[in-house]
């Protein structure tokens, strides 16, 4: 197991999220309807992927009466009886490897939106597997650093079947095979309490480190994609020095 991570999260920058709160509301209402639908069972206690969709509206300070409402459209045969999962992968600048997780009721328009948001950013939307092969598939648990650090929660890690745990000075990250995730993700809210996030998320096995101007192009392209109502996770293999970031960060 692994104490501190090498990989830098840059994907859910929590100011663009505040900025975009509508929207973010309306991508999370739209998995819990579709977890409702797919699993079968309105109770999170019996749906694993209701219990994720929770957790991410939680995570995001979604009102319980959207969470509420969402379930009830999924109960109703409303919104979300059309939407399919998808995944569309492709190449940004400086050959970053880029996933993209949607819900789509409109394929084409999809594929459409996401080629030209790649084309921008002089990048290029590829076929399907063309680079998941660089990432591991993996369950993703979130903690707030504050909850501890150091051998307790390594022990922890160990005790709930965890694969692995990255530590900074921001979060815990808690990492372990997909077929494990319902079973460590409850082993670690028994020990921790409540997750800041728990997903099945896409882990690069390399990272590729960019310098101001490709990080500026990077993030503006996967803005452009978060901004779209059908994507709901944007996934990349790229880093770059908190130097970099921060003065990325000031310029916005």
């Amino acid at each position: 197991m692994a104490g501190h991570s090498k990989f830098k999260n840059i994907m859910h920058r929590k100011g663009a999220q505040d900025k975009k709160r509508a929207k973010v509301f309306t991508k999370v209402g739209r998995e819990i309807t579709v977890a409702v639908k797919t699993g079968g069972d309105p109770d999170p206690a019996n749906n694993p992927r209701l219990r994720a969709a929770i957790i991410a509206a939680r995570a995001v300070n979604m009102p319980n009466d959207r969470v509420k409402k969402a379930i009830q459209s999924a109960l109703g045969g409303g919104e979300g009886e059309d939407y399919v999962e998808m995944r569309y992968e492709g190449y940004g600048p400086a050959g970053v490897a880029v996933i993209v997780e949607c819900l789509t009721d409109n394929k084409n328009r999809t594929a459409a939106e996401l080629r030209a948001a790649f084309t921008r950013a002089g990048g290029n939307l590829g076929e399907t597997g063309s680079v998941s092969f660089s990432f591991d598939r993996v369950g993703h648990t979130t903690y707030p650093a504050e909850i501890g650090g150091g051998d307790a929660l390594m022990e922890v890690a160990l005790d709930v079947g965890a694969d692995d745990v990255d530590s900074n000075e921001e979060t815990h990250e808690f990492y372990c095979a997909p077929e494990d995730f319902n079973h460590v993700r409850d082993g670690l809210e028994s020990h921790l309490g409540a997750a800041q996030e728990a997903k099945l998320s896409w882990r690069p096995q390399n990272v590729i480190e960019v310098d101001e101007d490709r990080a500026a192009s990077l993030i503006k392209m996967i803005d452009m994609m978060e901004d779209l109502d059908d994507v709901q996770a944007v996934f990349t293999n790229f880093e770059a020095s908190d130097e970099v970031m921060e003065r990325l960060a000031a310029s916005t």
